[in-house]
């Protein structure tokens, strides 16, 4: 436990945080989701615009930190080669 009032400010201010990184990850996942059930739907359009919507939300969100850069490139090459094998 935090015993000096830096100590209990930073705790504050890192519990602030993480609850506030947590609703980005979500927002995040949630993207990602619409993209995976259009491909499972099997219109290739509809999982193309689903994909154009999260591109952007996933590059913000590893331009902020909350995911890895690495991880948000992972993501995208993934949903696009399902998107292009649905499509071909």
């Amino acid at each position: 436990m935090a015993n000096s009032a830096q100590a209990k400010k930073r705790a504050r201010q890192g519990e602030a945080r993480r609850r506030h990184n947590a609703s980005f990850r979500s927002m995040v996942r949630t993207q990602i989701k619409k993209v995976l059930a259009a491909i499972e739907s099997g219109d290739s359009t509809s999982a193309a615009a689903a994909y154009a919507e999260a591109v952007p939300v996933i590059d913000r969100m590893a331009d902020r930190g909350i995911i890895h850069k690495n991880k948000a490139s992972r993501h995208k090459s993934r949903l696009n080669t399902a998107i292009k094998k649905l499509a071909g």
